[in-house]
């Protein structure tokens, strides 16, 4: 079992900021490749964003790209999603995904099918 804990959810108006955060107590996650995805009201889980085990790696959905950041923040034993210029739209529950296995391939890396551990979630609201 691999724990993940999101966190950094919250509600903000369009234009503004969050940054998540997805982490696990006791246990590194450098060897592990992480996948962010979301799910809205009434929606079908889409992917957001995803970063390699060594985190030179990245692919956003194109919906996102150029407004979120993924990135690892080692000190912290944490992936960050930082999410800028927020629209109505990205109002979802957003959750980390963790894939333990030795291949990344940036492609693939958007789908939900190869990540094997789950968080429970954290709720962000863009909403004027």
């Amino acid at each position: 079992q691999l724990p993940l804990v999101e966190s950094g959810g919250g509600s903000v108006h369009p234009g503004g900021s969050l940054r998540l955060s997805c982490t696990v107590p006791d246990i590194t996650l450098d060897s592990y490749q992480i996948g962010w995805f979301r799910q809205a009201p009434g929606g079908e889980r889409e992917a957001v964003s995803c970063i390699s085990a060594t985190g030179a790696g990245t692919n956003y959905a194109a919906s996102v790209k150029d407004r979120f950041t993924v990135s690892r923040e080692v000190t912290k034993n944490a992936v960050d999603l930082q999410m800028d210029n927020l629209k109505p739209e990205d109002t979802a529950v957003y959750y980390c995904a963790a894939d333990s296995s030795p291949s990344w391939v940036r492609a693939a890396c958007l789908n939900a099918n190869m990540y094997q551990y789950w968080g429970q979630g954290t709720q962000v609201v863009v909403s004027s």
